[in-house]
């Protein structure tokens, strides 16, 4: 069984969606863990909690990435390590998903996304890999794209640029930080159910279309990342180097569906 005892792990945006997801099934899989937000709030206490309910350690460090990145960087490292000295994997989920159609976009909305959706977890990862390098830590990186890394939407520029650079990042780190025993892979999510989604639920059209441009017909809950990403980071993982595993019930392999008959 692939667990993940005897590891600790900061997880950036980890207080709703994908991070929270991820946060939990680490925690079920047997490791403690840092939650992260701008804030702690009610939903912040209740991601602890149920982590806790795991056995595990949980604790919670705040920090607003979209901030001036060196010193946010510096700061969110420093408050992290002192929750949890033995952090040996780092989760680069914190992310947004304001965007414009390129020729309406203005630069405060793009520096915004690429601050946080880019230079945050690039420098946050430089941050605990010349650490893990000084103490001779087998570290493990975890960078979480979006299937919009590879399939573009015309009114999403800034942000399929940004995790287009993740994508990028993924294979560029790998191949800096293996030498040192650190190992970088991500994981991309088609469209899941998110606060960020919740058009799905409120436009049935909608959803309806997705679902028809997924093969597997399924928009599910943001949980469906969690064991991925707990194998990316497990010890059974350890020849995985510089990948991106797509979850996305099959979207990214598709040019086309079909259009049903009489499909309104």
């Amino acid at each position: 069984m692939i667990d993940l005892h005897g590891h600790s792990a900061l997880i950036t945006g980890s207080t709703k969606g994908v991070g929270r997801s991820i946060a939990e099934a680490f925690a079920a899989a047997g490791a403690s863990v840092v939650l992260h937000g701008r804030s702690r709030d009610a939903g912040a206490d209740d991601a602890i909690a149920r982590c806790k309910q795991c056995g595990v350690r949980a604790e919670f460090v705040t920090g607003d990435l979209m901030r001036e990145t060196i010193p946010t960087v510096d700061r969110l490292f420093a408050d992290a390590l002192a929750a949890m000295p033995g952090i040996d994997i780092l989760v680069n989920n914190a992310g947004t998903y304001i965007d414009k159609p390129f020729l309406e976009m203005d630069w405060t909305t793009y520096d915004r996304t690429m601050r946080l959706n880019v230079a945050a977890p690039y420098f946050l990862t430089q941050k605990f890999a010349r650490y893990w390098i000084a103490n001779k830590v087998a570290g493990r990186v975890l960078m979480i794209g979006s299937i919009n890394g590879r399939l573009a939407e015309p009114t999403h520029s800034s942000y399929d640029s940004s995790k287009g650079a993740i994508d990028a990042m993924v294979r560029s780190l790998c191949v800096s930080l293996a030498p040192h025993g650190i190992r970088v892979n991500g994981l991309a999510p088609g469209l899941v159910r998110t606060p960020l989604t919740s058009i799905i639920d409120r436009d049935e059209r909608f959803r309806r279309w997705m679902e028809l441009h997924t093969p597997n017909g399924q928009v599910p809950d943001s949980d469906v990342c969690g064991s991925g990403a707990v194998y990316l980071c497990s010890d059974d993982a350890w020849h995985v180097h510089g990948q991106m595993l797509l979850v996305d019930g099959g979207m990214s392999a598709w040019q086309q569906p079909d259009m049903p008959e009489g499909w309104q």
